[in-house]
């Protein structure tokens, strides 16, 4: 078994998409309903499908993010990334090294529905595994 994708339900379709063409996803497949609903299917560069499902359902008001803590992304390079986002419009947050010096660097960014995405860059030990 493996997690293929996530979903989130957002309240401006082009709006979250200009979002996250910014951050680097890169749209696969948009998936209209009659009732003005749609899917849109989303990949980062890297990965070879479909990781992030937008979905848009106007008819159900607004977005109200509860319960949803974050999800995160890897990058090759956090202070690249922070300032490729930051050319881009989006306001990434400061980077943190909440493992000490040695540990990950990480910065947070704020779709524009409220969810956060944190980015994190692993120190050169890599990512921790478990067996």
């Amino acid at each position: 078994m493996k997690t293929i994708l996530f979903a989130l339900r957002v309240s401006d379709l082009e709006r979250s998409l200009s979002f996250y063409a910014a951050v680097g996803y890169v749209e696969l497949s948009k998936i209209p309903f009659d009732d003005g609903s749609s899917l849109v299917w989303l990949r980062l560069p890297g990965e070879s499908s479909v990781s992030l499902e937008l979905v848009h359902r106007p008819a159900d008001g607004p977005v109200e993010v509860r319960g949803f803590e974050h999800f995160a992304i890897e990058v090759g390079s956090l202070a690249g990334t922070v300032d490729r986002l930051t050319a881009s419009g989006l306001q990434p947050g400061p980077v943190e090294l909440p493992g000490g010096a040695d540990g990950p660097k990480t910065s947070w960014v704020v779709d524009p529905d409220g969810y956060r995405i944190e980015l994190v860059e692993w120190p050169p030990s890599g990512a921790p595994t478990f067996d």
